[in-house]
């Protein structure tokens, strides 16, 4: 599976932003996806995931309230609505899928086999 991030940004704080994640190379139903995020010197961080069938969508406690996640099969793409986005939300985000569907847990980097190469979103205070 092959990925391409799109949508970061510069956004005050209260703002809102989305980002997208384009998939191809499988079909796009037979994986979970998710969202990641990494802060200069911090390890990468869950943000969001949604099950292969769009049925289930879990969040970090960070985010929840304030972010939805969503996939769009017609046009093969994840998407990450954020808003009243805050100053600590500033992180490269990363989208990933989990192509194996091994039954790990969907907030563990480690689950995931394939990784877009990150869209830097930047809340100014």
């Amino acid at each position: 599976v092959q990925l391409q991030a799109s949508g970061g940004g510069l956004v005050q704080t209260g703002g809102s932003l989305r980002l997208s994640c384009r998939a191809s190379g499988r079909t796009f139903g037979n994986y979970n996806m998710a969202w990641f995020r990494q802060a200069l010197g911090k390890e990468r961080e869950f943000v969001a995931a949604i099950s292969w069938s769009g049925g289930s969508t879990y969040y970090g406690n960070p985010v929840k309230g304030r972010f939805t996640i969503s996939r769009n099969y017609g046009m093969n793409t994840l998407n990450l609505e954020m808003s009243s986005l805050k100053p600590e939300d500033t992180a490269v985000y990363y989208c990933a899928a989990d192509a194996l569907l091994r039954g790990g847990s969907l907030s563990s980097p480690s689950t995931f086999t394939s990784w877009g190469q990150g869209t830097q979103v930047t809340v100014s205070s």
